[in-house]
């Protein structure tokens, strides 16, 4: 089957499924409602801040606090996109019309990645106006240095969430199973390495840690982290690449 002919079949099977559709506009709601509440709450809380605090204070990052919980649909949708014909069994079908299990595979990741990134980045930018919004007088502009960065890499960070998912979705093929692994990986794993001063090294190169700092633009006077905003998104990057080249070969050299 030509490639295009295999993009437009996973084009059609992913917007088929309701499931999917709807996790990414719950991400984008999320992202945008919690952003606007933690960003309303800063605003109110911000002349009890210390004076180093108020100096490193980053509006734009605070406006992406809704993330946090916006990427876990992200990671849903992700999972879903690829353990869906595994959990219905067709899988087997569609590679036996589509053989080539790199074309399989890759056309799936390219047209869900393309989807991810289109409200991704629409959710970036409606998650820092509305955020700014909220902050009144201590609002950042999109033309301030650094902003325009972060805003577009908030939705690079968010489209990556979705393809990683992808990735260890590919791998694990089913959905329990890649949830079960994910979930507690971004929300709880990578917290606690990140937080606790004996794993704080290690934590910051894990994917989500690494990725968020290209979402930021004003760091702490303590922050000691070896590589920027661009280093951090490329260490991302890596893990990414690194499973969906785990995908591919666990699917080329296994049955449907």
């Amino acid at each position: 089957m030509a490639a295009t002919h295999v993009l437009k079949s996973e084009w059609t099977k992913i917007r088929s499924v309701a499931s999917t559709v709807w996790t990414l506009g719950l991400a984008a709601v999320v992202t945008i409602a919690l952003g606007m509440l933690i960003s309303a709450l800063s605003k109110n809380d911000f002349d009890n801040l210390d004076r180093e605090d108020q100096l490193t204070f980053d509006p734009t990052f605070i406006s992406f606090a809704g993330m946090s919980l916006g990427q876990l649909a992200m990671i849903v949708f992700g999972v879903l996109v690829v353990s869906n014909e595994y959990g219905t069994g067709m899988i087997r079908t569609s590679l036996a019309a589509v053989p080539q299990r790199g074309t399989f595979l890759f056309s799936k990741v390219a047209v869900a990645a393309l989807l991810a990134f289109a409200v991704s980045i629409a959710t970036s930018f409606a998650a820092f106006f509305a955020g700014q919004a909220m902050l009144g007088e201590h609002r950042a502009q999109l033309g301030d240095p650094g902003v325009l960065r972060a805003v577009i890499g908030g939705g690079l960070y968010m489209t990556l969430i979705a393809v990683f998912s992808m990735g260890v979705a590919a791998m694990l093929r089913g959905p329990m199973l890649s949830l079960g692994i994910l979930m507690p990986f971004f929300f709880l794993i990578s917290n606690i390495l990140g937080n606790v001063s004996a794993t704080k090294k290690v934590g910051r190169f894990l994917p989500d840690q690494a990725g968020s700092k290209i979402m930021q633009v004003k760091s702490p006077f303590d922050d000691d982290t070896p590589y920027g905003p661009w280093g951090g998104l490329g260490i991302m990057v890596a893990w990414t690449a690194a499973v969906l080249v785990g995908g591919y070969v666990l699917l080329r050299e296994r049955d449907a």
